[in-house]
């Protein structure tokens, strides 16, 4: 396997873009990675187009990735489509970064977008809830429903063992917040409150509206290159792929002790790129529930049962602390275009390797960073995929 580098990204703000098609806002990414990697169209092997929802939302089936790469010039091509629930743009990454490690593609393109405002929210919600077993959406199964009475989850019994509050529930929120109010492409740009986010309206008990990631439009791109010819495009730093873990969920019954797909996706990263958590300088997690980033904390090694809370209070993984985690605002705050959110937390990533982020840089850019993925939902198992890439310069 050849190493692969990451030489090129670019974004589409998140947010409600009602003028514009999915193809629009993939233009936007797609030539602002192009044009930041030095890349012309032509050098491109191949296109991997991740995408969630784009055919129960806009009825175009079978060839949106074509319809996306011919909107901005490229054709000819192999050209293939992602769709794999919330890590779409994290699958179409690792497909790209396959064909350059295995020498099947010199230079590739990922990407991801999503057009979620349709002008039916309802509709909206509904393709959302197909993004799971029928079983479960048939019985009104939804994500923050899930987060709420999924056994695996269970945000209840979270309080009662750890000793949880509403406030911590807000925690991460808050911490996002604060980055998301740094970052011109987020959705969400103010500052909040623990007071703020726990008084915000109820959605499902215990969570509340400030906790829970938005609809939202949005598309992001990279553009990848076997590492030996990236200066042959650009002087800026390449950013090697260090490892790039997909898996799916794993049934686990409500007293298998087991660890669950998160945990070894991440375990998995770690052993390939030969790092351990606290080897890591950055995070972008999946806080698609702002509680969810507290149990991630532990699933990828950085603390102990309950112990997520505590990391934030310390500051370890605010803005200016050891660990940064979600310096872009998360799903949260950045807001959460679902097939485009692995990407997006790439991209965020790269920018602050290169030292590029603007007001919510790190005070020292980091050489080793990480980017958590999930999506989807399963009996038995509170998401269906996982994806973890580590990044190092």
């Amino acid at each position: 396997m050849r190493d692969v580098a990451i030489i090129g990204v670019g974004a589409h703000p998140t947010g409600q873009f009602t003028h514009m098609a999915m193809k629009d806002m993939a233009h936007v990414a797609i030539w602002g990675a192009l044009e930041d990697a030095g890349v012309n169209p032509r050098d491109l092997n191949v296109a991997y187009v991740g995408n969630s929802l784009g055919g129960l939302l806009t009825g175009q089936e079978g060839i949106r990735g074509q319809v996306v790469m011919q909107h901005s010039g490229i054709t000819g091509i192999p050209v293939i489509n992602v769709e794999n629930a919330c890590a779409s743009a994290a699958t179409a990454l690792r497909g790209a970064w396959l064909e350059v490690a295995s020498g099947a593609a010199d230079v590739a393109i990922a990407v991801g977008v999503e057009k979620m405002y349709v002008g039916d929210t309802a509709r909206t919600i509904g393709a959302l809830s197909a993004v799971s077993e029928l079983d479960l959406s048939q019985m009104g199964m939804q994500f923050t429903t899930s987060y709420a009475i999924h056994p695996k989850i269970n945000l209840r019994e979270k309080m009662r063992t750890y000793g949880w509050t509403m406030a911590d529930f807000a925690k991460p929120a808050v911490k996002n917040s604060y980055n998301g109010s740094l970052n011109p492409l987020a959705q969400h740009r103010r500052p909040l409150t623990i007071e703020e986010v726990v008084q915000s309206r109820v959605v499902v008990d215990p969570l509340t509206l400030y906790m829970c990631a938005s609809i939202s439009d949005g598309a992001a791109a990279a553009v990848l290159c076997a590492g030996n010819i990236a200066a042959r495009f650009t002087s800026k730093k390449p950013i090697r792929i260090a490892a790039c873990v997909l898996r799916s969920g794993q049934y686990r019954l409500p007293d298998d002790e087991r660890p669950d797909s998160a945990t070894t996706t991440a375990e998995q990263a770690y052993e390939a790129a030969g790092v351990g958590p606290h080897d890591i300088e950055a995070i972008e997690l999946h806080d698609a529930m702002a509680p969810a980033e507290l149990m991630l904390y532990e699933r990828l090694g950085l603390c102990g049962p309950g112990e997520g809370p505590k990391l934030i209070d310390d500051g370890i993984t605010t803005l200016r602390g050891r660990q940064p985690v979600n310096p872009s605002g998360g799903l949260c705050s950045r807001g959460h275009p679902v097939g485009a959110t692995g990407l997006l937390q790439v991209a965020e990533l790269v920018w602050q390797m290169r030292g590029e982020a603007g007001a919510r840089q790190m005070e020292k850019p980091p050489k080793l960073t990480m980017a958590q993925n999930q999506g989807g939902l399963l009996l038995g198992q509170d998401s269906a995929v996982y994806a973890t890439t580590i990044l190092s310069c």
